[in-house]
């Protein structure tokens, strides 16, 4: 694996190539950067892509590209746009401490001694600034979750898992007040001088922000968890009222009608739109309103003026009346010459003249639509007979 030499050929590398990453960067939340898209940024020199890639600043996939994840940890770290909550490294600094304290004990070189205060020092002033940051990334992902993720059970799982980790982190900073105050006493007495007293005081005062945060944090959760709860509540009354509505038995199973009846919510009136006209006073007064209207009139000038095309002279056949005449069947019709027979019904619509050609099976279907829509005014008998494979009942005039 090739690896940069020195940071003067680092710091070179990225600064030769950063329309390229800032470009890879700012998209780094897709996943299909393009090859062809790094050649352009690159004039189209291959080389130079390679040898990013040859030295794992980038990583090539196919036809894609991507930063090394190492790259974009740093990267996302200085700039601080990280949104990964990262428990783990406020937990490693606490054994560090506790390491480098147990050097310190029992260390009885001075210049040695230094030097583990040192790292001891460094690695305190981290702690808040980290903690810190962490609260502020658990908070916006807790928003960014609950305005965001559109599947209500991991909408729910997600804010149980980040709440979680607000008791990993309260857990933390308990840890690190007592390994301040009770745990290692003995170290403070000895070690504690005046720059590391302030680093102790910011340290405790940025623990002490972070725990205010984390009961606010707390309540919101809570209170977001509610919210979902009740939207679930709602989503499945809704669901519940979408069934009888599409069974058509919403009427008959509830008192929709009766509690409709008692609202009168403004969503159900009519909306009125008002023009919102500016007072000629202030046009003429205010020096806002002038440039306004100065600005408006230069662009209605920029304005094209299209001349409408004019359509051509509708045809003489176009206005002529020509009527076209369709024989439609009227089942009324029809049932007023039934009633006044006294065959049975089937052989009259067999044999009776529609004053147009109709087929079997058109005949078929209106003795269908006569016996389900006249059914009261008919006598239908349980024999049935056979014509043409179709079987039927035979039904009489009342």
């Amino acid at each position: 694996m090739n690896t940069f030499s020195d940071i003067k050929e680092l710091v070179s590398t990225l600064k030769r190539e950063e329309k390229l990453i800032s470009e890879m960067f700012s998209k780094r939340k897709k996943l299909d950067y393009k090859l062809s898209d790094a050649q352009e940024l690159v004039d189209f020199d291959e080389n130079r892509v390679d040898f990013l890639t040859e030295r794992n600043v980038l990583r090539k996939n196919g036809n894609l590209l991507e930063l090394d994840d190492d790259f974009l940890e740093f990267f996302e770290k200085v700039l601080d746009v990280n949104e990964e909550i990262n428990l783990s490294y406020i937990d490693e600094n606490i054994k560090n401490i506790k390491e480098n304290i147990n050097y310190f004990l029992n260390e009885t070189n001075e210049n040695r001694k230094y030097d583990y205060l040192r790292l001891i020092k460094k690695t305190f002033r981290k702690m808040g600034i980290i903690t810190l940051k962490s609260v502020v990334d658990l908070r916006r992902n807790i928003e960014t979750t609950f305005k965001n993720e559109v599947n209500y059970k991991n909408k729910k799982l997600k804010l149980e898992n980040l709440d979680a980790k607000r008791t990993v982190v309260e857990n933390l900073i308990k840890q690190t007040l007592q390994l301040i105050d009770e745990e290692e006493t003995t170290f403070f007495n000895r070690g504690l001088d005046e720059e590391l007293k302030r680093i102790i005081v910011a340290l405790k005062y940025q623990l002490g922000e972070c725990s205010h945060n984390l009961i606010e944090i707390e309540k919101q959760i809570i209170n977001f968890l509610n919210q979902i709860k009740i939207q679930g509540k709602f989503l499945e009354k809704l669901r519940k009222l979408k069934y009888l509505k599409d069974h058509f038995t919403i009427e008959a199973e509830t008192d929709i009608k009766q509690v409709l009846a008692h609202k009168n919510e403004i969503i159900f009136e009519t909306k009125i739109f008002e023009p919102l006209n500016v007072s000629i006073d202030l046009l003429r007064s205010d020096e806002k309103a002038f440039e306004a209207i100065k600005r408006i009139a230069k662009n209605q000038q920029n304005r094209k003026l299209f001349k409408p095309v004019l359509a051509d002279t509708i045809s003489d056949e176009f206005l002529e009346n020509n009527v076209e005449q369709e024989i439609a069947i009227v089942l009324e019709e029809v049932r007023n010459g039934f009633l006044a027979t006294s065959d049975h019904l089937f052989n009259f619509i067999i044999n009776y003249h529609f004053g147009k050609n109709v087929t079997f099976n058109e005949r078929v279907t209106i003795f269908c639509q006569m016996a389900s829509q006249y059914e009261l005014e008919f006598k239908i008998k349980t024999d049935f007979q056979i014509s043409n494979g179709v079987e039927y009942a035979l039904i009489y005039p009342k």
